[in-house]
């Protein structure tokens, strides 16, 4: 039996988990993929901004998705105690550019994030004073754009690439923590229904564990171009504490601010 009305977890419906397969999302899916909690839950791959789109149309359960779509969702509740987020500088969240950023003409927004592309037009309207032409891309290809006076923002593994041609790096992370004094939570395990208690114990406990792998982690992913124990003991901060709740709520209100100004709601310059 597999009856998508059952109830989530009984009857044999496993839950749909919608999942980033980045590299700095490995140590939440660690645990994820043992037993016993994948004995009861799909997970299901899609780049962030996609996941959104899956959740907000009941196609999964729970998702890792960017915390700037919260509001558009119908209801959501915020499932356990871990995160993407960052006390500082990301590495793999940056506007990439070859010029200074009073020269930029141009910025290309990654299509696969929400949260990064919120952050950076609230950074450029509010506190670096710059207004470039904004183009929304489509696809892979506008990474081959970042020339000249056009610079782009990239997350994820592609951000950590990115790093090795740009010459000019400006990270989201470091520039929300300069100006807030908080933490940034650029993602958050979500869903748009209450979960049974225990599921949301064994997901809890299965998303620590790979904090405890850190080294397995970096030695099976194999990646040479960035130094990942570096990334995911300093950049990356995954544990949804009290601070971080604090920054993602100030967050949502920034972008929750009436026809998307991006208002700041404090100064703190």
């Amino acid at each position: 039996m597999n009856d998508q009305n059952s109830p989530l977890g009984v009857g044999g419906r496993k839950i749909k988990v919608g999942v980033v397969n980045y590299l700095n999302t490995k140590p939440l899916l660690y645990g994820l993929q043992l037993p016993p909690i994948n004995e009861k839950i799909e997970l299901v791959a899609a780049y962030p901004a996609r996941l959104a789109e899956l959740l907000a149309k009941n196609e999964i359960d729970l998702g890792l998705i960017p915390v700037a779509v919260i509001p558009e969702l119908p209801s959501w509740h915020i499932v356990g105690d871990y995160c993407i987020g960052a006390e500082g500088e990301i590495a793999s969240v940056c506007l990439f550019s070859e010029v200074s950023m009073d020269k930029i003409q141009k910025v290309y927004l990654d299509y696969q994030s929400r949260s990064s592309v919120a952050l950076l037009k609230w950074l450029m309207k509010e506190y670096w004073g710059i207004d470039p032409e904004i183009i929304q891309a489509g696809d892979e290809s506008y990474r081959r754009e970042i020339k000249g006076t056009t610079a782009g923002l990239v997350i994820g593994d592609r951000a950590l690439e990115q790093r090795k041609i740009s010459t000019f790096i400006y990270d989201l992370g470091s520039e929300w923590r300069a100006i807030t004094g908080l933490p940034f939570v650029f993602a958050a395990w979500v869903s748009t229904k209450k979960l049974p208690d225990d599921f949301i114990s064994l997901f809890n406990e299965a998303n620590g564990l790979g904090l405890l792998h850190i080294d397995e982690i970096v030695a099976e992913a194999a990646f040479d171009i960035y130094d990942l124990k570096k990334y995911y003991t300093l950049h990356l901060s995954y544990r949804l504490d009290e601070r971080k709740r604090q920054g993602m709520e100030r967050f949502l209100q920034i972008i929750g601010q009436k026809d998307s100004e991006y208002v700041p709601t404090t100064s703190n310059r």
